[in-house]
């Protein structure tokens, strides 16, 4: 089996060519901010150490990490963003590793794994990859297809926290142009997974 890592800033398109790629045969997606809202739930792997670190003030009424307000502690305070990174990516690694294995014994042939900083934290082993690739997009176009799918203040706030990642220094690390369609993109993706 082999697995891909996909990574870009938000607005770069990486989860509309993750989500396209798992349609093919033998192909299948993971999408690590899930496995993020999973780690914020109640009694979710993250949940008890980020109450702990950042106060119960980042608890929503329905008992989960409020991540609408985490982001404004981010954008604050850049401590914030490397302490919520210690806590959260080696438990979500840990859960990619256990998918990884689960899908190598299903029979999956292509395992796509998508996480905006897979190709860029401390905290992820990039080992477990086959391939990790960066969605490069100019800001201008990321700021363009988030207008289309987030409200204004919404898509400008996850443009800024795009802007703090710098494109990865890890020269395992492969860049995608993700300047145009996603059938373009995929096609592009797919030549270096084959390479």
């Amino acid at each position: 089996m082999k697995v891909i890592g996909i990574a870009g800033p938000a607005g770069s398109g990486k989860s509309t060519v993750a989500r396209l790629l798992a349609q093919r045969p033998g192909f299948a997606h993971l999408d690590c901010d899930e496995l993020v809202r999973e780690a914020y739930r109640p009694g979710g792997p993250a949940h008890a150490a980020l109450a702990a670190r950042f106060g119960k003030g980042i608890v929503g009424p329905d008992g989960a990490i409020d991540r609408q307000r985490l982001a404004e502690l981010v954008i604050a305070d850049p401590t914030v963003k490397a302490d919520l990174e210690a806590i959260v990516h080696p438990m979500v690694m840990e859960t990619v590793r256990e998918a990884i294995a689960s899908h190598r014994a299903g029979g999956t042939d292509v395992l796509l794994v998508e996480g905006a900083l897979l190709a860029t934290s401390p905290h992820v082993d990039r080992e477990l990859f086959d391939l990790v690739v960066w969605v490069e997009v100019p800001e201008r176009e990321r700021r363009r297809r988030l207008a289309r799918a987030f409200p204004s203040e919404v898509a400008a706030q996850r443009l800024a926290l795009g802007r703090e990642v710098a494109l990865p220094t890890d020269p395992r690390v492969r860049i995608v142009d993700g300047v145009g369609s996603p059938e373009e993109v995929a096609a592009r993706l797919l030549t270096l997974a084959k390479a």
